[in-house]
Formats: structure tokens, C-alpha cells, sequence
């Protein structure tokens, strides 16, 4: 296995130099207020501040400099260093769950998830890691302990109780999950939610819970939706997926194909499906005929996407992403 992973899954890579240290420095937001170059990243529960696409239809960051008004008139505990983007320091402006009356010309705010994979990587990275950020302090704005407020402390990476008795520190939180493409070796095993488009079909999922090791969260995953045993768990690569807080782990892992398949109740459906049947919705460009036994397949940024086009892979012949068409 490739300690990175190249390309890097959606929303993963290096597209910041997070420099940790520096949100030790109790001069950390003088110097971001002094730092000419300094750009903000607005956003909060409306959505993340974009620039109005133009004729090319790629939506971009929509930046705000030091002196801009928004900027200026924001509280100190507003401001979250995030890194260095593109080598420039670079700040997130949390506005919460508040939204501006005035907004810079040509400029709106959207949602991260429809528009992710029309981004370029970087910024997409740079926004789910903002986004991520933004949905932990609204929920942690009073401590679960004590209840108190709390306030932001290490430029903006931790929130501390406001109580002097209590003072607990709260750090930015993941929720772990796996995701698995479970197969025989020639056969996939793809299950569906009713809420899905219809004739969606992707990997398997789920939540890990406290008390279990990530191999012991993907069998029992497995075992609850489909009733299948998997007899080896190999991890692939993760991603990042702030929808609100999740990190996902991806895995590969090889079925018992002698239990039979039983559909849990958080599926609506659960097959397997052949190189040949997962492939012939490309090869026929979307034009299948009415009633088509094939899946239609996640989006191509998605982790789930990843896993199945590596083992769809494994067999020869064309990449599904080029029968696909390459898209990310």
C-alpha cells in the first residue's frame, strides 16, 4: 500500500501548509491582522462566501482582504488561522450562524456539497476543511460539562468553558465511518438506500462504534446490512467528508460467499454485480435500455466511487474511469 495515495481523494492532500505551531503564539491574530497578504475565507451556517461562477461554470473562493469591512469589523473570536494556501496566510471569518446584510458585489453564499467536485482540488480541500471547523464551534458553544460559554482559544482550534472551576478544553471532533467494497473477486457486492436516485447502488457504510477496531466496524457493517461474512478486511485510503463531520476509511474486504445474501433494515436492496454489469452503463454512454440490470454508480469524487473502480480495475481490460469518461 502507497502511504499517499496519488491522486488524493476529494477533500484530501496537501492543499495546506497548516503550520500547528503557530497557533501557539499568543501574537498569532496580531500578526494576521498586520500581515498585508493576509486573505479570509468567510463562512458560517449560510454556506461558504463564493464568487458568482462565470462563463466557465468553476465556482472560486470568493477572498476577502484584512481591510475589507467584513474583516474589519469582525470580533476576535471570529477569526480561526487556518494555514498557508498557495503560500499566502489565510484565515476563516466564522460568521456562525449569523449572516452579513451587505455582501461583497458578485458575491453569494453556497453549499459545499453540490458544489465539490466543480472546484478546483485545493479549494475543495480548503473549504471542507473550513466548513468542518465551522459546524464544530456552533455546537460547542457551551460546555457539556458545566454549561457555560465557551471561548476560542489556539487561534480558533480549541474552545475552552468560560467557568474558571471547570476550564475543559474541547478539540475539533471526526466521526469515524467505514466504507467497504466487499467482493468475491469477480463479483461486487452493492447495496442501495430507498432515499437514493433511483437505481443508485454504492458500497457498504457505516458508523464505528465505541468499544470496536475499524476491521470489527467493517464486518459487522457487512453482516447487518447483507448478512454476508467478510474473511479479510484490507484498508485502501480515507477521505475527509464534512457532511457534518465524518471521516471516511475506505477498505476492500473479501466475502464468504457461501452465507447468503439477507438485506438489513437500512437497505433497501443489496446484489452482487459482475465487472460486465457494473461497466455496461458506460459502455453504453447512459443510453441503457428500460429496465437495464445495471447500477448506477456514485459520483466519481466520492470514496465509494475509488473503491469500486479499484477492483472493477483488477480484472484488465479499460479503467472505469475511462469508460466513464475520466471525470473527477
Amino acid at each position: 500500500m502507497d502511504l499517499l495515495r496519488d491522486p488524493p481523494n476529494l477533500f484530501s492532500g496537501p492543499y495546506i501548509d497548516r503550520r500547528s505551531e503557530a497557533r501557539e503564539a499568543a501574537s498569532w491574530l496580531a500578526e494576521a491582522r498586520a500581515d498585508h497578504r493576509a486573505r479570509y475565507l468567510v463562512a458560517g451556517s449560510a454556506g461558504h462566501l463564493m464568487e458568482e461562477a462565470g462563463a466557465a461554470d468553476v465556482p472560486r473562493i470568493a477572498w476577502l482582504s484584512g481591510d475589507h469591512p467584513l474583516v474589519q469589523s469582525a470580533g476576535n473570536e471570529r477569526i480561526v488561522l487556518l494555514g498557508w494556501f498557495r503560500g499566502t496566510r489565510s484565515l476563516l471569518l466564522d460568521l456562525g450562524d449569523e449572516t452579513p446584510l451587505a455582501l461583497p458585489p458578485g458575491a453569494r453564499f453556497e453549499e459545499l456539497r453540490p458544489l465539490s467536485n466543480r472546484l478546483p482540488a485545493d479549494e475543495a480541500g480548503l473549504l471542507a476543511y473550513a466548513r468542518a471547523l465551522v459546524i464544530w464551534r456552533l455546537r460547542h458553544r457551551y460546555c457539556g460539562i458545566c454549561g457555560y460559554r465557551t471561548f476560542p482559544e489556539r487561534a480558533g482550534h480549541v474552545m475552552r468553558c468560560s467557568n474558571p472551576s471547570c476550564s475543559h478544553e474541547v478539540f475539533p471532533r471526526i466521526d469515524p465511518a467505514i466504507i467497504v467494497l466487499v467482493s468475491d473477486g469477480e463479483r461486487a457486492l452493492l447495496g442501495r438506500q430507498a432515499s437514493w436516485p433511483p437505481g443508485r447502488y454504492s458500497t457498504i457504510a457505516g458508523f464505528v462504534e465505541p468499544g470496536e477496531s475499524l476491521e470489527d466496524a467493517v464486518a459487522r457493517e457487512v453482516l447487518e446490512e447483507t448478512g454476508v461474512r467478510v474473511r479479510r478486511v484490507d484498508y485502501h485510503s480515507s477521505q475527509p467528508w464534512p457532511f457534518p463531520s465524518s471521516l471516511m476509511l475506505g477498505f476492500h474486504a473479501q466475502a464468504d460467499s457461501s452465507t447468503p445474501l439477507h438485506v438489513g433494515h437500512e437497505l433497501e436492496d443489496a446484489r452482487w454485480f459482475t465487472r460486465e454489469e457494473v461497466a455496461a452503463v458506460y459502455r453504453a454512454g447512459g443510453a441503457l435500455a428500460p429496465g437495464a440490470d445495471v447500477p448506477l454508480l456514485p459520483p466519481a469524487h466520492a470514496i465509494s466511487f475509488v473503491l469500486i473502480a479499484t477492483w472493477f480495475d483488477r480484472g484488465g481490460g479499460a479503467s472505469l474511469a475511462a469508460l466513464r469518461g475520466g471525470s473527477r
